[in-house]
C-alpha cells in the first residue's frame, strides 16, 4: 500500500469536497428546485447575501470534487490501471464541471432575480418568470446529462478499483453501485430533482469513504504480472 504526501493531499481533498457541497447545501436557507417559482425570489431576499455564500460553497464543493479526482488521477494513472481509471476520473470530472455550471445558473438567477422582482407587480413578476422559463428549462439538461456522465464515470472507475484493489473491495463496488444508481435514475426519471436528492447525499458519503480511505490505508498500486 502506498501511503504518502499525494494520498495524504487526495485524502484530504475528497473530504473538503464533501463537506463544501453537503455543507452548502444544508446550511442554505432556501432551496431552489428544478425551476424557479416567485416564491424562490422572495424567501432567497429574506437573507440574500447569507444564501450567496452558502451558495459558493456548494459551488465551490463540486470544484473541489474535481480537484479531488484529478489528485487520484496522478497517483493512480498508470499501467495497468490507467485504463479504466483515466476515463472513468475523466467522465467524472466532466459530469462534475457539468452540474456546477448548473449550479452557478442557479446560484446567479436567484441573486439577480430578488432585485428584478422587487417592487414588481403580480402581472410584471409572472412576465419575469416566463422571460427566464426557457433558460431554466435549457439547465436542467445540464443537471441530468452531469449525472449522466459522473455515473458512467463511477462505474468505470470503481471497476478499476474492483479489478486491482486499489481500495478495499466494499469502496470499490460501493462507486459502482453509485454510478449506476445515478445512471438508472436519470434514464428511467428524467426530471425530478427530488428523486435524485438522496443520491447526492449518498455521493457525499462516497466522498467522505474514499477521503478516510487514502488517509487510513493509502492506494494498493502493486502492478500484477502478465
Amino acid at each position: 500500500m502506498v501511503k504518502d504526501f499525494e494520498t495524504k493531499f487526495t485524502g484530504w481533498a475528497f473530504i473538503v469536497a464533501a463537506l463544501l457541497l453537503w455543507g452548502g447545501w444544508a446550511l442554505s436557507s432556501h432551496h431552489v428546485g428544478e425551476y424557479f417559482v416567485a416564491s424562490d425570489f422572495t424567501a432567497i431576499g429574506e437573507n440574500v447575501w447569507y444564501w450567496i455564500w452558502m451558495y459558493r460553497f456548494h459551488i465551490f464543493g463540486w470544484v473541489t470534487m474535481a480537484i479531488s479526482m484529478f489528485a487520484f488521477v496522478s497517483i493512480t494513472a498508470k499501467k495497468p490501471y490507467r485504463v479504466l481509471i483515466l476515463p472513468g476520473a475523466g467522465m467524472v470530472i466532466v459530469g462534475t464541471f457539468t452540474i456546477a455550471i448548473a449550479a452557478a445558473y442557479y446560484y446567479n438567477y436567484g441573486a439577480w432575480g430578488v432585485g428584478q422582482i422587487a417592487g414588481k407587480s403580480a402581472e410584471e413578476i409572472e412576465l419575469f418568470m416566463n422571460d427566464i422559463l426557457y433558460t431554466n428549462q435549457y439547465v436542467t439538461c445540464f443537471v441530468r446529462f452531469g449525472r449522466i456522465f459522473s455515473g458512467v464515470g463511477l462505474v468505470l472507475l470503481g471497476a478499476g478499483l474492483v479489478k486491482w484493489n486499489i481500495v478495499a473491495k466494499w469502496l470499490g463496488w460501493f462507486t459502482i453501485l453509485l454510478g449506476l444508481a445515478a445512471v438508472g435514475v436519470i434514464i428511467s426519471i428524467p426530471d425530478n430533482f427530488e428523486i435524485y436528492k438522496p443520491l447526492f447525499h449518498v455521493k457525499v458519503i462516497w466522498l467522505v469513504a474514499m477521503g478516510v480511505m487514502l488517509l487510513k490505508q493509502g492506494v494498493n498500486l502493486k502492478e500484477e504480472k502478465s
